[in-house]
C-alpha cells in the first residue's frame, strides 16, 4: 500500500489542500455554466462569430479586477494574515454563487439568468480571485518545511487539476437537472472551502517591511524583472497561453463545431485537467530534478502543437485526446514555473512575487479569452485556435533564444546565501 505523501501528513496542509480542491470544483462549475449561458443566450440573436466575441468579453470582465488589484493584494499578503485574505475572498464567492442560483430559480421571476447579471458576477469573481490567488499561493510555503516544498507544489497541482476534472462535467450535469442547481451546489462547496480555511492555524509571518506600500509594490516587480529565470518562466506562460487559448472557444466547439451540446462541453472542459492530474501524480511521485529549463520549453511547445490538433479536429474523440495532451503538457510547465517561483523567492516577498505571477497567469487566461474572441469574430473560431497554437510554438522558440538562463536551468536548487564567518 503506497504511503501518504509527506506534506499531507501535516494537519494544516491537509486543510489547505482540501480548500484548494473544493474551491476549484466550485469555481470551474461556475466558469463552465456561465460561459455556456452567455454563448447560448447570445446565439439566440447573433451569429457564431459575434457570439464568440461576447464570450471573449467575459474574460475581459474577469481580468480587469485582477489587473487593478493583483499587485496591491501582493503587498497586502506580505503585511497581513494570509488566511484572513483568502477567507474573505471565498466568502465573496459564496455570495456570487448564491445570487446566480437564486436568479436561476423559477421563483425569481426571470425566464433565464439575465445576461447583465452573468457579467456582473463574472467581474466579482475576478475580484475574489485577485485576493484569493496571491494569498493562498503565499500561504502554502508556510505550511510545509522547505525540503517538502516541491512535493507540496505537485500536490497543489493535483488538488487543482483533480477539481478541474470533476468541476466542469459536474457543472454540465447539474445544469441539465436545472439551471439553478450548479450555482447552488457551488455555493455549498465554497462554504465548505471557507470552513477548511478556518481550520488552518496561525502560521509564521515575515517581519513587517519598513518600506511604504508603494515602494514595497515596486520592489516586488523589480525583483521579478531582475531575476531572469523568474521573468522568463512567468512571461513564457503569459504569451504562450495568451495565444494558445483553445479552452476559451470550447462553448463554440461544443455547440457549433462538434455538435455535442452542453453535455459534451463538460468532458471537453475537463479533458485538459484529466491529462494534467495524471501528470501531476507522476510529478508528485517522481519530481522532476534535472534539465528543468529544457523540459519546460518542450512542454510549452507540445502545448502549442496539441492546440493546433484540437483546432483542426472535427472528431469529438480526437478533440478530447488533444485536450488531454494539452493539459499534461501545461501541468509540466506549471510545476516547473511554480517550483522556480517559490524556491527563488524570499518568504517576505512571496506575496508580492505571487501576485505578479498571478497577474501574468490571469492575463494569459482571461485576456487569452478576449484575444480568442476577437480573433474568432474576424477570422472565425477554428482559424483563431489553430493560429494561436502556432503562435505558442513561435513564442517558445523566441523565449528559448531570449532567456538562456532559463533554457540552461538544470536543477531547482537555489544556492543558500553564504553565512558570515
Amino acid at each position: 500500500m503506497p504511503s501518504i505523501p509527506a506534506p499531507l501528513r501535516i494537519r494544516d496542509y491537509r486543510a489547505f489542500w482540501a480548500a484548494r480542491f473544493l474551491a476549484t470544483v466550485a469555481g470551474l462549475m461556475m466558469v463552465v455554466v456561465i460561459g455556456w449561458q452567455v454563448y447560448d443566450i447570445a446565439r439566440e440573436t447573433m451569429n457564431r462569430d459575434e457570439a464568440a466575441l461576447l464570450l471573449g468579453m467575459i474574460g475581459l470582465v474577469q481580468f480587469l479586477p485582477l489587473f487593478c488589484l493583483a499587485l496591491v493584494v501582493g503587498v497586502i499578503a506580505d503585511r497581513m494574515d494570509r488566511r484572513h485574505i483568502a477567507r474573505a475572498a471565498v466568502a465573496l464567492e459564496v455570495g456570487c454563487a448564491a445570487v446566480l442560483g437564486w436568479l436561476a430559480l423559477p421563483i425569481s421571476g426571470y425566464a433565464t439568468v439575465p445576461l447583465s447579471s452573468l457579467f456582473v458576477v463574472a467581474g466579482l469573481l475576478g475580484v475574489a480571485r485577485a485576493f484569493q490567488g496571491p494569498s493562498m499561493a503565499a500561504l502554502a510555503p508556510n505550511l510545509v518545511p522547505r525540503e517538502l516544498l516541491p512535493q507540496a507544489i505537485a500536490l497543489n497541482s493535483i488538488s487543482w487539476q483533480a477539481g478541474a476534472v470533476i468541476g466542469p462535467p459536474l457543472g454540465a450535469f447539474l445544469y441539465a437537472v436545472s439551471p439553478a442547481t450548479p450555482y447552488l451546489v457551488a455555493a455549498v462547496l465554497f462554504a465548505l472551502t471557507l470552513l477548511c480555511l478556518m481550520l488552518i492555524r496561525p502560521v509564521p509571518r515575515p517581519a513587517p517591511s519598513a518600506l511604504t506600500p508603494w515602494r514595497s509594490l515596486v520592489e516586488g516587480i523589480a525583483y521579478v524583472r531582475h531575476n531572469r529565470v523568474l521573468l522568463g518562466a512567468i512571461s513564457l506562460d503569459l504569451f504562450a497561453v495568451l495565444l494558445g487559448g483553445a479552452t476559451a472557444m470550447l462553448p463554440v466547439y461544443a455547440r457549433d463545431v462538434l455538435h455535442v451540446g452542453v453535455e459534451g462541453l463538460g468532458p471537453l472542459r475537463a479533458a485538459p485537467s484529466a491529462g494534467a492530474v495524471v501528470m501531476a501524480f507522476l510529478l508528485a511521485g517522481k519530481p522532476l530534478r534535472r534539465n528543468v529549463g529544457p523540459v519546460m520549453f518542450g512542454s510549452v511547445a507540445l502545448f502549442g502543437l496539441a492546440t493546433i490538433v484540437f483546432g483542426l479536429s472535427t472528431s469529438y474523440q480526437l478533440s478530447l485526446a488533444a485536450l488531454v495532451v494539452l493539459g499534461a503538457a501545461d501541468a509540466i510547465s506549471v510545476f516547473v514555473r511554480g517550483s522556480l517561483i517559490q524556491l527563488h523567492t524570499p518568504d517576505d516577498m512571496r506575496g508580492r512575487v505571487s501576485s505578479v505571477s498571478g497577474l501574468f497567469i490571469s492575463a494569459s487566461n482571461e485576456l487569452g479569452e478576449l484575444e480568442s474572441g476577437l480573433a474568432a469574430r474576424f477570422i472565425g473560431a477554428v482559424p483563431a485556435v489553430v493560429i494561436g497554437g502556432a503562435g505558442a510554438i513561435l513564442v517558445t522558440l523566441l523565449w528559448a533564444w531570449r532567456f538562456p538562463e532559463l533554457r540552461n536551468a538544470d536543477k531547482f536548487d537555489v544556492p543558500e546565501p553564504a553565512k558570515p564567518t
